[in-house]
């Protein structure tokens, strides 16, 4: 990490559910100070330039995101965009769908001079890939572990391969389809598909007529209503014993809550 320096930046923060992070209660609008040292990872406001490094502390289906004026001393952290400051400024909530569209501005922006923004499909093999897409019918697919995908146009098609993958999309008509571990899996837009089978994946769908299916342990699944979702149960010797399904919206079952499959049924993670 190198020595803080006087900097504003314009950068991105994610909260918990209740807009607090490390214990400290936020508010849309306001403008916060830290006194004393300025230090990434330990003291400060963290934030972060490129809002997909945001997914490397927070989770990408229940977290709140805004976008941030972050000022004063500056503190870089090495691994990543996250840096710590002395003030910052919580300008603006940023919904499921603005976020995504941040994210692919922000890496279509700072993209590589042999990389089109306007390709139709993109792909990646190593490890902690970042792809993201504006236009529509895109196509990303990565195979290395914790890779991130986002879209922002109709029509997307997301798929990862490899292990702690965070796919999201905004536009109308995505897929995403994750086969590695913890895989998240998110879509603001209507008509969305959402697949996985790999182990503890998390899937939400916020539009319209979404479809969301996992074959995967212990997954788990929310979604608005309409949305129809289908998870496998598994017994205590991990064998699949069927599928729960059900929609959103019917026989009790409430959006923007997340289920899992017991005892044939969709249940409220508790």
């Amino acid at each position: 990490m190198n020595s803080p320096d006087l900097e504003t930046i314009a950068a991105f923060k994610a909260f918990g559910p209740n807009w607090k992070c490390r214990g400290h209660q936020f508010e849309v609008g306001k403008t916060y100070t830290h006194d004393g040292d300025v230090t990434a990872c330990e003291s400060g406001y963290h934030s972060c330039e490129n809002p997909l490094d945001v997914l490397n502390y927070y989770d990408l289906t229940t977290s709140k995101f805004a976008e941030v004026e972050a000022s004063g001393k500056i503190s870089r952290h090495e691994g990543d965009s996250k840096f710590a400051s002395a003030s910052i400024k919580i300008k603006a909530e940023l919904t499921l769908s603005a976020f995504i569209g941040a994210a692919v501005k922000w890496v279509i922006g700072n993209a590589s001079k042999d990389s089109k923004a306007g390709d139709r499909v993109k792909a990646a093999s190593g490890h902690y890939a970042q792809l993201a897409a504006s236009g529509h019918s895109a196509q990303l697919a990565a195979s290395g572990d914790s890779a991130q995908l986002a879209a922002s146009g109709d029509s997307a098609q997301l798929a990862a391969s490899g292990h702690s993958a965070k796919l999201a999309a905004s536009g109308n008509s995505a897929q995403l389809a994750a086969s590695g571990h913890y895989a998240k899996l998110a879509a603001s837009g209507n008509s969305a598909q959402l697949a996985a089978s790999g182990d503890s994946a998390q899937l939400a769908a916020s539009g319209d007529s979404a479809v969301i299916a996992s074959s995967a342990f212990q997954s788990q699944a929310k979604g608005a209503n309409g949305t129809w979702i289908a998870l496998a149960e598994f017994d205590g010797n991990y064998k699949c014993i069927g599928f729960a399904v059900g929609c959103i919206g019917k026989d009790g079952l409430l959006p923007d809550t997340y289920y899992c499959a017991r005892n044939g049924k969709l249940e409220v993670v508790k």
